[in-house]
């Protein structure tokens, strides 16, 4: 995974101490004098990230488009970093902290889903104001999202290739590719655990998604029958479940989006546009775990 870069400069650490004494000196009001930047700008950056709000247009409606374009971009980043967090956990037998990793992961999923409704109110008159001057810009094009469709186990070598022109990117993507998904590692641990699960599918090409297997569909069958709030594998079914549900819920959502703001016209990067996202939205995340249900 590429390293993220750290800042250049960065507030100066303090101590519980030291926050004492300062509210102590200030008679508990916020500081006011600073010789630069303020510590705040220094950690989160603000002047950058309002740089980056670029438009191309006029139209009143291009600037909710784009800040919610990247906002979601932030949100598809932390979404990642949280599920390599969560895959190295699990590749180590760590169930408790994988288990707190990946229940963060619904409450950034339910985040991620909540920014649709700042673009609800888009119609295609306001679309088309400013969509001919994005070009082949478009969604499908999202190095981001890749990332957390093959950390979901949606996998799919084609969608790297329009990364090629950025060869860090397009490694990193092609290293993502590669890399066992959330549930790849989940299926390693329940074969670590006590389930038999074969050995084709534990150890199996990460490049391809998993194929349902009734090995795995029977696991989870038997951990549906204890479903105790102390049990583990109980806590760790519901949680990929909820992320699966978060997830369907923000193609849906985009889906919906879309069919608002454009109907069935042709996409910007060349697919069918509103007929290519349902057929995606159909593709099913962390398939056992559903089918299972049906056995208990």
């Amino acid at each position: 995974m590429t390293t993220r870069p750290r800042p250049t400069s960065a507030p100066r650490e303090s101590s519980a101490t030291e926050r004492v004494e300062r509210a102590r000196a200030t008679g508990g009001e916020p500081g006011l004098e600073y010789e630069d930047a303020t510590p705040y700008e220094l950690y989160v950056g603000a002047r950058t990230l309002h740089g980056l709000q670029r438009t191309i247009t006029e139209h009143p409606a291009e600037p909710a488009f784009l800040v919610i374009s990247q906002v979601m971009e932030l949100y598809f980043g932390l979404l990642r970093t949280e599920w390599t967090t969560a895959r190295a956990q699990l590749r180590g037998d760590d169930l408790a902290g994988a288990l707190s990793s990946l229940r963060r992961t619904v409450f950034h999923l339910d985040a991620l889903n909540a920014t649709w409704a700042s673009l609800v109110w888009l119609t295609p008159a306001e679309f088309n104001g400013f969509r001919d001057r994005l070009g082949e810009a478009s969604g499908f094009q999202s190095y981001g999202y890749r990332h957390v469709e093959f950390a979901l186990g949606l996998k799919a070598s084609s969608v790297v290739r329009p990364h090629k022109g950025m060869a860090a990117v397009h490694a990193d993507l092609l290293e993502g590719l590669a890399a066992p998904s959330v549930y790849d590692e989940v299926v390693g641990y329940l074969s670590r655990h006590g389930f038999d699960i074969p050995e084709e599918v534990v150890h199996r090409d990460f490049t391809q998604e998993h194929e349902p297997s009734p090995a795995v569909e029977a696991a989870w069958a038997a951990v549906y029958r204890d479903p105790s709030p102390t049990q583990p594998l109980f806590l760790l079914a519901e949680v990929l479940t909820d992320i699966a549900d978060e997830f369907t819920t923000w193609r849906h959502r985009h889906v919906m989006a879309v069919r608002r703001s454009m109907g069935a016209k042709p996409g910007s990067g060349g697919s069918s546009g509103l007929a290519w996202l349902e057929r995606s939205l159909a593709k099913p995340v962390f398939a056992e775990l559903w089918s299972a249900r049906t056995l208990v």
